[in-house]
């Protein structure tokens, strides 16, 4: 055998065992070569590729980035970047359109993503949704059920011991609104969102709709969800503050976000309203999710005008009646039954 024809076979050998190793490295990370894709995922593969090109680009001038040029990312749609303000300021006129779209998609992606609901801190099991079934706890600033609010108060007076907070196990507060409120501004002091948020309703309650508005803002800026409830109402009505639509849905947007039941049925409203029934039906089905009664009726009503299939209604009352299922107790429904029982008697039996 000649030295050339060694060399040719050798490289033949090479070349078999590349491809080889090619297409097992492939098959390992479930990738298909660019030969067998189909139109279709050739031109989804050329458009992720084109944008990741993007991103490492200045989109105005095309600089890569370097230690010397720090590539900032579009505040709005996230998908383009720029070297320097200027070629910002001269890429907007091509920028925009795409620009506004895309920040549209990102919006309504957060927007109509699943919520989870409130659990009970103590019990774990989520929170029930008619706020007559919860109790504040001044001390430490915390929501939980009345049946755990129940059975702390039944398991101290079994045991002869002294009242304390089912929570934190400090010392129970005087059941007092005098107390109460003291207690409450000082978690307020802490930017405790939800005694931010109580120090906001006290407000409203005597027409003081700027300590309010300053309550509400900082509880909002630190999450609270029903503060942002509260501030699109402001803007809704003008309550202290000029009437803004835009801020309105903002809050609005932002309370459902957050989980706010009331919020994201009032969107579901609203987008009906506009007649954008399958954006109504989104935000309908979310609360109903989380076991909203309201919101299934207004499915119904959907269904039968003809804007949601019976199927989907099916399943979204089944995921309702399990969310609703996932929040009783039997400590539940003896604290509720001893609520009832107050309320008739004008106490809290305890």
């Amino acid at each position: 055998m000649g030295r050339k024809s060694f060399l040719r076979r050798r490289a033949h050998h090479y070349q078999e065992r590349t491809n080889s190793i090619r297409r097992s490295s492939l098959r390992c990370i479930n990738l298909t070569p660019p030969s067998t894709l189909s139109p279709g995922q050739m031109s989804e593969t050329n458009a992720a590729e084109a944008d990741d090109v993007m991103m490492c680009r200045c989109a105005s001038c095309g600089a890569t980035e370097a230690d010397a040029i720090k590539l900032k990312t579009c505040t709005g749609c996230k998908s383009a970047r720029y070297c320097s303000i200027k070629c910002q300021k001269e890429h907007r006129s091509q920028h925009k359109r795409a620009c506004k779209k895309r920040a549209t998609e990102l919006r309504d992606e957060v927007l109509f993503r699943q919520t989870e609901g409130t659990d009970c801190p103590i019990c774990l099991l989520p929170m029930p949704l008619d706020p007559d079934k919860l109790a504040m706890i001044s001390c430490c600033g915390r929501k939980i059920c009345a049946g755990c609010e129940f059975a702390n108060a039944l398991r101290e007076i079994e045991e002869g011991l002294k009242p304390t907070c089912p929570f934190c196990r400090l010392p129970a507060p005087r059941d007092d609104e005098k107390t109460f409120e003291v207690n409450m501004k000082r978690r307020a002091e802490v930017d405790d969102p939800a005694a931010l948020q109580w120090m906001g309703v006290e407000c409203q309650q005597k027409g003081d709709y700027s300590g309010a508005f300053e309550f509400w803002t900082r509880a909002a800026e630190l999450g609270d969800s029903e503060s942002h409830y509260q501030l699109s109402v402001m803007y809704h009505g003008g309550y202290g503050v000029e009437m803004d639509k835009k801020k309105e849905i903002h809050h609005l947007e932002e309370a459902a976000i957050g989980g706010d039941i009331v919020a994201r049925v009032d969107l579901g409203v609203l987008e009906q309203g506009n007649g954008r029934f399958e954006r109504a039906e989104k935000h309908f089905t979310i609360a109903a999710n989380l076991g909203c009664e309201d919101a299934i009726n207004k499915l119904r009503h959907l269904q039968l005008r003809g804007f949601m299939s019976y199927k989907d209604l099916n399943t979204v009352i089944h995921t309702h009646q399990a969310a609703l299922d996932a929040m009783k107790s039997s400590q539940r429904e003896a604290g509720e039954a001893n609520l009832r029982r107050a309320a008739r008697e004008g106490g809290y039996d305890s």
